[in-house]
């Protein structure tokens, strides 16, 4: 089971979405076209193979414009679909439905995309002790939505913004004078349930960031043998996070290198949309 999202944490992104297609004159094309009383049927329908994430988004957009119209589920988040399937079914007013249809694609569509990607790549390390996550690297104002779609996807998160973790960049690195002088500036800071993580490069930075205490390394751009000796190096004193040219095809010789974590950002900003339509089944 996934645990859904509050609503609290749906709504306001949905809501701005509807008003920016709505604008100051609603729908004039199904106000123009459709009866006021006519009742319709109608799927969302997956086109193409792939996993579901954004339901509650999607429902919430057709009930924020009419809330009398009934949604009926029948692939959940994080289900797995094939083209045809029919991921949920929408009856009441068409006017209605037709005025919520777009934005209602357009979060299903776009969080199952990252879903479907995060899903590739967890089946890619498969077998392995590694785990796929996500970076901070997010549309504006849809952070917790794509972590969540993530999440469906079978993946981890990563801290969802800064005020929940520290992690040390090589520009941060540089600004503080040196790997050492800035985990030990963040650990006299930072209270004793936070973590910190170090960005390397190098195994030699690695050494040093051990050193130093980090809790977390992130392991930027290295190839699979690197990888390999950075591990050994470590000897589980710290979590490492592999990062960098993340592929479902590069994921699982990261993976066989011994790497607790794989984060990913292209999986939030650059996963293709699942196309899903809907479909106008019948008028009642």
């Amino acid at each position: 089971m996934i645990e859904p999202l509050s609503p609290l944490l749906i709504e306001p992104a949905v809501k701005a979405a509807l008003l920016e297609d709505l604008g100051r004159a609603g729908d004039l094309t199904s106000q123009a076209t459709v009866p006021p009383e006519r009742e319709a049927l109608v799927v969302m329908r997956a086109r193409q193979p792939g996993v579901v994430a954004g339901l509650d988004a999607a429902r919430m957009a057709f009930r924020l414009v009419d809330s009398d119209l009934r949604c009926s589920v029948q692939k959940p988040d994080g289900a797995e679909v094939a083209p045809g399937d029919i991921i949920m079914a929408i009856e009441g007013r068409a006017r209605s439905i037709l005025t919520g249809e777009r934005v209602a694609l357009n979060f299903l569509g776009h969080l199952s995309g990252i879903a479907t990607a995060t899903r590739e790549i967890v089946n890619a390390v498969e077998g392995t002790n590694a785990r796929i996550t996500c970076t901070r690297k997010t549309t504006p104002n849809l952070r917790a939505l794509e972590k969540y779609a993530v999440r469906c996807g079978g993946g981890i998160n990563h801290r969802f913004g800064l005020d929940d973790g520290v992690l040390i960049k090589d520009n941060h690195i540089a600004a503080a004078g040196g790997i050492t002088a800035a985990i030990e500036s963040a650990r006299g800071h930072i209270g004793h349930m936070v973590k910190i993580e170090i960005e390397v490069d190098t195994l030699e930075q690695l050494q040093e960031a051990l050193g130093a205490g980090a809790d977390i390394v992130m392991l930027d751009n290295m190839g699979p043998e690197m990888l390999r000796e950075a591990v050994a190096i470590n000897a589980g004193r710290a979590v490492l996070e592999a990062s960098g040219r993340v592929t479902a095809e590069t994921a699982g010789p990261i993976a066989a290198t011994g790497v607790d974590i794989i984060s990913a950002g292209w999986i939030t900003h650059s996963a293709p949309c699942l196309d899903i339509g809907l479909d106008y089944e019948s008028s009642l």
